[in-house]
């Protein structure tokens, strides 16, 4: 029973949206909460390292069975590894050292927005115009929380260089959320997924030597490492799992749109946990997401079954 309800829904991926956003809301919490202790580079390592060892023992097997079909498609697993793997977190970590909360949370909401760019410049990818007004409609939702329910204040918001991580952040998750529908159907998903942590691993090695030379300090206090655990098994490995399943079974435009959710998770979150007060501008803004996500994501119940 249990086996046929989670099938059900791994075959309903508009169901599955909900989740990435809510891992990914937990890292942002956790994530500005490490900033002053946890060298960034060394928090991206980790939690890839955490991510892989759970996923490895359910995988080695079909690795080595489609090892021929993963080195044909190594020019893929390395770009996926290095922007969504590498490039996306390590960035994204360095940039919550100084960047304001603020400008982190409208700069992050680019990502649906970068996404349909990026798809239709490398595969010619259009976007229909339900899930174009769903961004737009999502868009300004996000817009109406950061600007605390006055639009004219985006205006006066000051963003410095740090603030192009952010961006830059976004964009090596855009690349990869378009790369991903390049990966033949025959090559299983999670050794795919497998394959990319460990190139993206390869490309943080050096970065992360860098910054044990230059005197990084490794924190082991049980905080530290309970918030390592829950970002390398829930916002990378899980997230990434259904992240993955519903760009192939929506697209990235559609699925992109979800990114706007981290927004609201991370209200209820900072709700819930830390006490922050909800006025009337986020319950406009977060409504505001809502309908945007329900316009990008109606279309989605007519795509295509993946297996």
């Amino acid at each position: 029973m249990m086996a046929h309800w989670l099938n059900a829904i791994w075959q309903r991926p508009y169901l599955l949206l909900w989740l990435p956003p809510a891992f990914w809301a937990g890292n942002l919490v956790l994530g500005r909460s490490l900033a002053d202790t946890m060298p960034p580079v060394t928090l991206a390592v980790g939690r890839w390292v955490v991510a892989l060892a759970v996923l490895l023992p359910f995988v080695l097997r079909m690795l080595w069975r489609q090892r021929a079909l993963l080195w044909q498609q190594r020019w893929l697993i390395l770009l996926c590894g290095t922007f969504g793997i590498a490039g996306y977190n390590a960035l994204a970590y360095v940039a919550l050292r100084t960047v304001p909360a603020v400008n982190v949370a409208f700069l992050n909401s680019t990502l649906p927005l970068m996404i349909p760019v990026a798809a239709f410049v490398l595969t010619r990818e259009t976007v229909p115009y339900r899930t174009a007004l769903g961004i737009a409609v999502s868009f300004l939702g996000i817009s109406w929380i950061v600007s605390r329910g006055e639009m004219q204040a985006l205006l006066t918001l000051r963003f410095e260089r740090a603030d192009l991580l952010v961006l830059l952040a976004i964009l090596n998750y855009a690349l990869y959320s378009v790369l991903l529908r390049r990966r033949p159907a025959a090559l299983d998903p999670l050794a795919f997924l497998a394959a990319t942590m460990i190139a993206g691993l390869l490309v943080l090695l050096p970065f992360w030597l860098w910054e044990l030379a230059d005197g990084a300090v490794l924190p082991f206090d049980a905080a530290s490492l309970s918030a390592v655990l829950y970002i390398g098994i829930f916002a990378s490995l899980l997230a990434f799992i259904l992240w993955n399943r519903c760009v192939a079974m929506l697209g990235a435009a559609v699925t992109g749109v979800s990114f706007h959710l981290v927004a609201v998770f991370t209200a209820i979150l900072a709700f819930a946990l830390l006490g922050e007060p909800v006025h009337g501008f986020h319950a406009v803004g977060i409504a505001l997401i809502l309908a945007g996500f329900g316009l990008a994501t109606l279309p989605a119940r007519k795509m295509r079954r993946v297996s």
